[in-house]
């Protein structure tokens, strides 16, 4: 009985014991998961979905990749509002910051009358000392504000050669702005003349080095033109202008609106510039060639505000007194008109004259009237001194009688005729005459106004000069488009062959490198590269160095020749670009082949880009082909 009781005991207290494990555990996984989703959701209230929660008895642990410190440190913060901070535990990880990108670095530097000034940051690699020194080299005796700053990170691809190109430009630009980039440079600058413009521009683009995008914004001013003239002819042989000047190019399309009116056909141009006597120049030219148009035929003559107009012979004297009598009406105040009708000429009598004739050869005769000893003589020097001494001949005789103006009216056609390639000038007591060809299209306007001022006021002349763009020593030049396709041709049809294996030119080949060379000399200083090309027999390092040796060979026979090759280089490409199939023969010898292609520039390669990875990028890497044998390099030398 005894023992019965104290069984019972026991039994009790086992269950006893048994039910508290099962309710504390119970207990505990209730917690863990009211922990657990009472962070989860208090977290992804705050948006911080990345984070992972996992409860473990009281314990609640946090893991990921917090995006920062900051937001790693909110996690905990809101985990603490839903369970004891003490039971939180952190394991979660932020993103590694990334590295501090490189700043850009650029410069800009300022020139004119007043210094030099240069504002920017380079890289450390840049010697700034060197940049400064420069820099104060180039100012002169002007003062020079340096506000260079360095940081210390890498020089980006392109810096150098832009920093050097724009300093070299700012020694030929004594008023410009320059700024630099890694790989660009933009260039704002201001010259004395278009001539001036011109020469700035091709130097520069000859400087920049290949790859380097430059550009340029160089403006010239107006030319001022002085007097301010503009003639207009109407006669049999058409409508045209000698000599067009306006302001502005609405002044311009005014001009041009009333000279189509009156019978211009084709393209019209004013010279604009500076120098107008007033503000309603473009009424009273319009005004003026309706006058000529009216009566049918004549000229009109400019000179500031001095107006002449000539009617055309035979015309009715009442309608010449009532078109000029409606123009003084209606001319704007300051101009002043001064109105011809010539008389009828018996064409039996030959009045006196001077011709001077200056051939496509550059001799000159000088035959007619002249009014002195003294005038022949100074008529003889001028010309000698235009023309040169040995190209002048003087022929002409003195005469009485001649009028008192003689010696003006013939220098001043000696003065026009130098205007001109080839030509002559008449000179008579009524007229002077200009006429033949030019290689400047300005010239027709610098005679019409070389005249105007000589002869003055109510004077009549008449000009009849060509443009001939083969005579312009400018616009006769080749484009560089034009070289390389006429260069192309030439070796088209005979192509540069070399000695077996090697890079000596053949001798078979050296009349078209004669061909050649005289049409660089022709194309000026382009930028121009020579590119050797194999074909796909051999070792690609070693048809890379042959077609490196023979451009280079094409080279120094350019040089050879006296042609300025500064703006050339020579570059094998090698078996790498293949203009046939390199299975056949007749594609082999397609592949071998010289090429000669301008340099244009192209886009630098973008920031940050280490060399490694431009260079697995390009795919140049190439493991070394040891198997290769000396009897498959003997196989190239001779094919290639």
């Amino acid at each position: 009985m005894r023992l019965s009781a104290l069984f019972m005991i026991a039994s009790i207290f086992v269950v006893a014991a048994a039910l508290s494990l099962v309710a504390a555990n119970m207990s505990v996984k209730l917690i863990e998961e009211t922990s657990e989703i009472g962070v989860r959701e208090a977290l992804d209230g705050e948006g911080m979905t990345w984070a992972e929660v996992e409860a473990d008895g009281l314990q609640v642990t946090l893991a990921g990749i917090a995006p920062t410190e900051a937001i790693r440190f909110a996690a905990l913060s809101t985990a603490g509002t839903i369970v004891d901070a003490a039971r939180v535990i952190d394991q979660m990880d932020v993103t590694a910051a990334a590295a501090i990108a490189p700043p850009r670095f650029s410069a800009e530097i300022l020139r004119n009358d007043a210094g030099l000034s240069v504002i920017g940051l380079i890289p450390a690699s840049t010697d700034r000392t060197e940049v400064v020194d420069r820099i104060t080299a180039i100012s002169g005796d002007a003062p020079v504000t340096d506000l260079i700053e360095v940081a210390d990170y890498p020089a980006p691809s392109g810096w150098d050669d832009a920093l050097g190109f724009a300093l070299a430009a700012m020694e030929r630009l004594p008023r410009a702005k320059v700024s630099v980039e890694a790989g660009r440079v933009s260039i704002t600058a201001i010259t004395d003349s278009a001539e001036e413009k011109a020469r700035l521009e091709a130097q520069l683009n000859r400087a920049a080095p290949p790859g380097l995008r430059v550009a340029l914004d160089i403006a010239a001013p107006r030319p001022v033109i002085t007097p301010f003239t503009l003639r207009f002819v109407k006669d049999e042989n058409g409508t045209r202008f000698d000599a067009c000047s306006a302001e502005s190019e609405r002044s311009e399309t005014e001009i041009m609106g009333a000279a189509f009116t009156a019978g211009l056909t084709g393209p019209g141009r004013c010279t604009i510039g500076l120098g107008v006597p007033s503000p309603k120049w473009s009424t009273a030219v319009s005004q003026a060639i309706e006058a000529v148009n009216t009566l049918g035929g004549g000229s009109v003559t400019f000179s500031d505000a001095d107006i002449t107009l000539v009617a055309a012979e035979g015309t009715v004297q009442g309608e010449f007194d009532r078109v000029v009598g409606d123009l003084e009406n209606a001319l704007p105040e300051v101009f002043a008109l001064y109105a011809k009708l010539p008389e009828t000429v018996d064409p039996n009598q030959g009045p006196p004259e001077f011709v001077a004739t200056l051939s496509p050869e550059g001799l000159v005769q000088l035959r007619g009237r002249v009014s002195s000893e003294n005038l022949r003589t100074v008529a003889d020097s001028y010309a000698k001194a235009a023309f040169g001494s040995d190209n002048v001949y003087t022929g002409a005789r003195i005469v009485d009688d001649l009028p008192t103006d003689w010696s003006v009216r013939v220098l001043a056609g000696l003065g026009a005729l130098s205007e001109l390639s080839n030509g002559a000038v008449t000179v008579t007591p009524d007229s002077v005459v200009v006429s033949g060809n030019t290689g400047n299209p300005e010239a027709s306007t610098t005679i019409a106004s070389l005249l105007a001022n000589r002869l003055g006021e109510a004077e009549d002349f008449d000009i009849a000069v060509t443009y001939q763009e083969q005579l312009d020593p400018v616009a006769a030049l080749p484009t560089p488009e034009e070289c390389e396709a006429e260069i192309a041709a030439i070796v088209g049809t005979s192509k540069i062959t070399f000695e077996p294996g090697n890079a000596t030119i053949d001798a078979g080949a050296l009349g078209t490198m004669d061909d050649i060379a005289e049409v660089l000399r022709q194309c000026g200083g382009i930028r121009l590269e020579i590119q050797g090309h194999t074909d796909s027999q051999g070792r690609e390092e070693m048809n890379l160095n042959l077609s490196q040796a023979r451009a280079q060979s094409v080279l120094n026979e350019l040089r050879a020749r006296r042609v300025l090759t500064s703006t050339f280089s020579a570059k094998g490409y090698g078996e790498t670009d293949p203009i046939a199939d390199n299975d056949t023969e007749e594609g082999r010898e397609a592949n071998r082949r010289i090429e000669f292609r301008l340099i244009r520039p192209a886009p630098s390669a973008p920031e940050g880009e280490t060399t490694l990875e431009t260079l697995a990028g390009s795919g140049d890497t190439a493991e070394s082909d040891a198997e290769t044998d000396a009897q498959e390099e003997g196989t190239s030398d001779e094919q290639n």
